[in-house]
């Protein structure tokens, strides 16, 4: 074994997953029977046990380790800090670490393998030749299923070594993608890992172009951030948001790999379900709704709800009567509205603040009333009867009904926000009977959370992660910001990539209206998803969709496979589909949406098996059809793009039209055809 690394290492792989075991089987014989203090207590505690033993689950599939890091001396008592609220790790006194998914530890307590947050398992992503970080050897492992089969080392202070290119690290780039999204966590990149150890008090924007790995730095950070602070996300949640269900199924299962099994996922129209969605908006009413113009209107509207008193308040208690003039009743009211609370905060106040003016007046004629004597006005219908009148409920879904329907309330309450011509966009043809027959659009559904927030305060989250933001209004970045006011966010899209009539024109403008103007903007340019001859064919588009951004520079040392094909029909299409599937991996056929029927029957007539986005890929069917509506965020090992001009053509204008082909050529790995008889777009020429 001394001449046999390799043989060494499966020794210490084959000891750490005993030693996984074991911590499993010691999670799974607790028994809490005589240390719980009632059935509340025993629940919370199961359920802990309960996620301890999911999380100490050994996957065959993924290697519990996939690194080493040889100290030149054992790491300080800094570096060995552990997550919130945990004393200092015993790994300090340790020169030799494997660096994994997660900490594993033998019977004595002694580590086996470090987890990858650890502040000890930075120096494997960010040790250099320039920096070797107090690192004499960094060692990585590749993999065939479960098993070890090989090993590449780095001595970092030999220059000419630590400079050359890890074959092992391109080789897990490269690897073919077949079922949903994994983890990086043994491919970060130096550039990378700065953002995903930022800390959570700050906001972080990334800005990347397809294959740079901003969605997989997004999650990784969210992992990092619950190992680092689990305590207090614990308390305050944490989410990450996308741009629909098929990328969230696409994503879903990183954060568990990750041994992260709480984190929620939703998109933004989960957020503010308050209504149904049935309907849609055309594009220029849509854009409309979705401008940050539309807070103010709702903000007059809400408010318009409160009127001055005209007539004093009559309390009878016993024989006595209190009179609260209609004066001093104003200057209460105006007092909360100059307060700026939330409508329905300061609709509860006001009976309070109308008994303590009755409770003053009793004071001065020599009663002494209490607490219970206050809460017992606040609750007379004198009083009740008043606040009703001056401080009206307000049902948000009502409210912006009728902001659509009537006119004449819409331009009170838009005067000076909106023009004419804005109003008559947005206002509803038909009046509408009730909020449940109503055919809310997703806009819609928006203006009623941002009305819903007006009234009552939305629940903020210790930590939000925003993906595909670009595409989001400035409505929808509010509605967002509302869930993270407390918190901190990470916001991760490419301005390139906005494909919506209201796309993101700067991010300091998008974290403007998230509400987090202080965000740090990070650029992520270096591309480890997308060959060399794909993306520089699909960069000519971006003086077109994107000018003055950074082009991705492909860092992959395969080129990667490249053809566009003039073509006669679909039958070539699905020739092209059937060639890039003698290949190993996935295969994505992606078309304009209305092409979708037409290929669908090609591949049936054929013979082919294919997939919809977000339905996961097997060995057994490999091609996903995908309309080009859909395609964002998704990646194929191969891609057949169908009729560039019918992608281009299938969107309100061209530069979305162009935006949404950019998207969809940057969705290979490893080779695209581009297929074709329409002529292609002049831009790609």
């Amino acid at each position: 074994m001394s001449d046999d690394p390799l043989g060494r290492e499966r020794s210490h792989l084959s000891d750490s997953r005993a030693a996984l075991r074991a911590m499993r089987e010691d999670a799974e014989a607790l028994d809490i029977k005589d240390v719980t203090a009632n059935w509340v207590n025993a629940a919370v505690l199961s359920r802990q046990i309960e996620e301890r033993i999911k999380a100490l689950a050994d996957l065959s599939h993924t290697p519990l380790f996939f690194g080493r890091l040889d100290y030149l001396h054992a790491p300080g008592a800094e570096q060995a800090e552990g997550a919130e609220g945990e004393r200092p790790r015993p790994e300090a006194a340790y020169q030799t670490l494997h660096i994994g998914r997660r900490h594993v530890h033998d019977a004595d307590g002694d580590p086996m393998v470090i987890d990858w947050r650890a502040p000890v398992s930075q120096p494997f992503y960010r040790a250099s030749k320039n920096d070797p970080m107090d690192i004499g050897l960094r060692r990585r492992f590749g993999y065939t299923g479960g098993d070890l089969t090989a090993y590449e080392d780095e001595h970092l202070s030999d220059p000419a070594e630590a400079a050359a290119t890890s074959k092992l690290l391109q080789q897990e780039i490269e690897r073919p993608r077949v079922g949903p999204m994994r983890d990086i966590v043994a491919t970060i990149q130096p550039e990378q890992d700065e953002i995903v150890r930022s800390g959570l008090s700050g906001s972080v924007c990334v800005q990347g172009g397809p294959g740079t790995g901003k969605t997989a730095v997004g999650l990784h950070r969210v992992a990092y951030l619950l190992y680092a602070h689990r305590e207090r996300l614990a308390r305050t949640g944490t989410l990450v948001i996308g741009p629909n269900s098929s990328f969230l199924h696409y994503i879903e299962q990183v954060l568990p790999a990750l041994g992260e099994l709480e984190v929620k996922q939703a998109t933004v129209d989960d957020l503010v379900a308050h209504v149904e969605v049935r309907g849609t908006d055309d594009a220029t009413a849509a854009v409309i709704k979705g401008d940050a113009r539309m807070a103010e209107v709702l903000r007059r509207a809400v408010y318009s709800h409160v009127s001055l008193p005209t007539e004093p308040v009559v309390v009878v208690r016993g024989s006595r009567r209190w009179r609260v003039p209609a004066y001093e009743l104003e200057v209460i009211v105006r007092e909360l509205l100059d307060r700026g609370i939330r409508y329905g905060a300061a609709r509860e106040a006001l009976p309070q603040r109308i008994a303590h003016a009755v409770l003053v007046q009793m004071e001065r004629s020599g009663e002494a009333p209490d607490d219970r004597v206050q809460d017992a006005v606040a609750r007379n219908t004198a009083v009740k009867a008043a606040v009703k009148t001056l401080w009206p409920p307000v049902d948000p879904a009502k409210l912006v009904l009728r902001l659509l329907t009537d006119a004449d309330f819409l331009t009170v309450h838009a005067a000076g926000v909106l023009d004419e011509d804005e109003q008559k966009e947005i206002l509803w043809a038909k009046p509408v009977r009730s909020v449940k027959s109503a055919k809310w659009s997703a806009a819609d559904a928006v203006l009623i959370d941002e009305t819903t927030d007006l009234v009552q305060r939305t629940h903020s989250l210790g930590h939000v992660v925003l993906d595909e933001a670009q595409d989001l209004s400035p409505m929808q970045y509010r509605a967002v910001g509302r869930r993270c006011t407390t918190g901190s966010a990470t916001v991760l899209g490419d301005l390139a990539q906005g494909t919506t009539p209201w796309a993101t024109r700067s991010w300091e403008e998008a974290l403007g209206h998230l509400g987090k103007s202080d965000a740090v903007v990070e650029e992520l340019t270096a591309g480890f998803r997308v060959p060399t001859d794909v993306i520089t064919y699909a960069s000519r588009l971006l003086p077109h969709i994107a000018p003055g951004l950074t082009p991705v520079a492909s860092v992959r040392e395969n080129p990667g496979f490249f053809e566009v094909r003039e073509i006669g029909g679909t039958t070539e299409v699905v020739g092209a589909c059937e060639e890039l599937l003698r290949n190993e991996g996935s295969t994505g056929l992606i078309a304009a949406d209305a092409r979708i029927p037409a290929l669908a029957e090609a591949l049936g007539s054929a013979g082919i098996g294919y997939l919809s986005p977000g339905e996961e890929t097997t060995h057994e069917t490999r091609l996903t059809l995908v309309p080009a509506s859909l395609a964002k965020g998704l990646e194929y090992d191969y891609v057949v793009l169908d009729e560039p001009r019918a992608v281009v053509d299938g969107e309100p204008d061209e530069r979305t039209g162009l935006r949404r082909l950019y998207v969809g050529l940057t969705r290979a790995v490893s080779g695209l055809i581009v297929t074709h008889a329409a002529p292609l777009p002049g831009e790609l020429a």
